[in-house]
């Protein structure tokens, strides 16, 4: 059904009209919801969900409400798994692990980036069933550049085709990390290991647009300790259909369901990623 779904009657998903759907959809919730409170909120707006590390504004939930209904819309049968609904309804995350077609829903990654006025945030939707992302979708409003990657059909930037490639021979290699506000200290332990020759490390922003970078060669690896779906199924897709890998610290692939072992990295190509895992998994070797 969900595959029907994105590839419609021409079989090929990118000429089907539905990942255009999908992303009008994005692109209207955006325009409506989020947009206008760009460098408008009042201070009532911004709520600290889990500290001031952990914020929420007006315009994420009603982003994701507007979503959630127009997604659905699109896929009967389907349902939604939104980072506002999850912390209202910490059940709500079991979806991914149903069989109902799951769409997957960052209203605004890079909330901390919105609420100061920084246009580095994004809106990230993924669909998925049985644990498996399908299609991704990653809107940047304030840059309208829209990312779309289909398992097994390629990485899109506007829709012009993208490949992540090697790092040059020799040079340093550029990786975002987890915040270390955000990491246990087993896990800031292993992200400390990443300060070594021939790595530059730095804390990340929006993840969504940092997956991106590593899609379109900007940036060679991200490596993260948190797991939670929105943040990762549509850039771990967009990744890996651009050529890139991920790998979490028991070597394995990520689980959008859970239980990963963290950090977890991806990167560009196999070998850097395999690289950035050597490092995570043995804190102090090279």
């Amino acid at each position: 059904m969900t595959e029907d779904f994105l590839s419609g009657t021409t079989g090929n998903p990118w000429e089907s009209g539905t990942l255009a759907l999908v992303e009008e959809a994005v692109r209207k919730a955006a325009a409506v919801e989020i947009m206008p409170r760009f460098r408008q909120l009042a201070e009532h707006e911004i709520i600290e969900k889990n500290g001031p590390h952990d914020l929420v504004t007006v315009a994420d939930r009603s982003a994701e409400e507007h979503l959630t209904a127009s997604l659905t819309a699109l896929l009967p049968g389907s349902v939604v798994v939104g980072e506002e609904a999850v912390h209202a309804d910490p059940a709500v995350y079991d979806a991914l692990k149903g069989d109902a077609p799951v769409w997957i829903v960052d209203p605004v990654d890079g909330t901390r980036q919105f609420v100061h006025g920084d246009p580095g945030f994004c809106t990230l939707v993924a669909l998925a069933r049985h644990g498996e992302v399908l299609a991704s979708w990653t809107y940047a409003p304030v840059l309208d550049e829209m990312a779309t990657a289909v398992r097994g059909h390629g990485a899109r930037v506007d829709g012009m085709p993208i490949r992540s490639g090697s790092p040059a021979p020799g040079t340093p290699l550029e990786v975002a990390t987890s915040h270390p506000d955000f990491t246990t200290e087993a896990q800031k332990q292993a992200l400390l290991a990443l300060r070594t020759d021939g790595i530059r490390s730095r804390p990340c922003g929006s993840a969504g647009l940092e997956y991106l970078d590593v899609a379109r060669g900007d940036l060679d690896a991200v490596a993260f300790s948190w797991e939670n779906a929105w943040d990762h199924a549509a850039g771990l897709l967009l990744v890996a259909e651009a050529g890139g890998m991920d790998l979490t610290l028991a070597g394995e692939r990520f689980r959008i369901t859970g239980g990963n072992a963290l950090p977890f990295t991806a990167a560009r190509d196999e070998a850097t990623a395999r690289r950035i895992h050597a490092l995570l998994a043995a804190p102090g070797s090279v």
